[in-house]
């Protein structure tokens, strides 16, 4: 896993990002839905540790609506959406939400391709993942490979040792040539055929799930991530904020998140929610 200090940029764009402190009270006490990335942003050095997940929990308690949007697999994202205190999860990058109805006991469940899609793509990306491992030395099929649905996952610093730029824009550009999409986050190379990503998925599990329209989301949404796979959200929502180690990767992102927090990783993401808590707290007293 990379650290934060790997890679850190010196490009313009830094000087655009405004310090978490500067996200106002006023503002936060309209944000009900609290949207967060997974790896590196939730999880620090490739683990879960307590006071990331803590926070969530506070979060919820505190009556948020929280819903991690991650690249990982539907296998992951049932165990995410049964288990841990979220009110959904949108998986492989968009390709599916899943929603566990506790009072029936039953999970909810959205795919943006049919089965025959999948099943159509799965081929395709097979002939892709021999391509991919044969002309980039060091590339691995991600682990929770097995798990997944909709996208092929290849393995850029997770078990392996860290790609170099070039080797990683060589992925990208194999599957951009194959006519799939193509995401780099922290850790994996992400492609898939179909015209959803983490923003289009999002919104329609907002829409649909929540009764949150397009317009409030603008408003009552709030999103932390730390890396090119996150950039559709961070550029939709205004609301957007990058845990510290999101400055590495700002050479790849033409719009960066809006705020940023001192601390990387997980404790960025408790630094997240604890301002929040701490507005709400303020409005309360009020």
């Amino acid at each position: 896993m990379p650290s934060a200090s790997h890679r850190v940029s010196r490009t313009p764009a830094s000087s655009h990002l405004r310090p978490l402190t500067e996200l106002a009270p006023a503002t936060v006490h309209a944000i009900r839905y609290v949207l967060l990335d997974i790896d590196d942003t939730l999880t620090t050095e490739g683990r879960l540790e307590a006071a990331a997940y803590g926070a969530l929990e506070r979060l919820q308690r505190a009556g948020f609506y929280v819903v991690p949007v991650t690249g990982r697999p539907a296998g992951w994202c049932d165990h995410i959406a049964r288990m841990w205190p979220v009110a959904a999860v949108v998986g492989e990058n968009g390709a599916f939400w899943f929603r566990y109805d506790r009072s029936r006991r039953r999970l909810r469940q959205w795919f943006g391709c049919t089965p025959a899609e999948r099943q159509v793509a799965r081929t395709r990306l097979a002939d892709l993942e021999r391509a991919i491992l044969a002309a980039v030395p060091g590339s691995a099929i991600a682990s929770d490979q097995p798990y997944r649905v909709a996208d092929l996952a290849i393995d850029v610093r997770e078990d392996v040792p860290a790609l170099s730029d070039s080797a990683i824009d060589r992925i990208v550009g194999m599957f951009q040539a194959a006519g799939a999409q193509a995401k780099v986050s922290s850790i994996h190379v992400n492609g898939w055929f179909g015209s959803y990503d983490k923003l289009s998925t999002t919104q329609r599990l907002l829409e649909r799930e929540f009764g949150c329209d397009a317009e409030a989301q603008r408003t009552q949404v709030a999103f932390i991530g730390d890396s090119p796979n996150d950039q559709p959200m961070f550029a939709h929502y205004p609301h957007s904020v990058g845990v510290a180690n999101v400055r590495q990767w700002l050479t790849r992102l033409t719009t960066p998140p809006a705020y940023l927090t001192r601390r990387a990783a997980g404790a960025g993401f408790a630094e997240f929610v604890d301002h929040l808590l701490q507005c709400a707290a303020t409005k309360a007293d009020a």
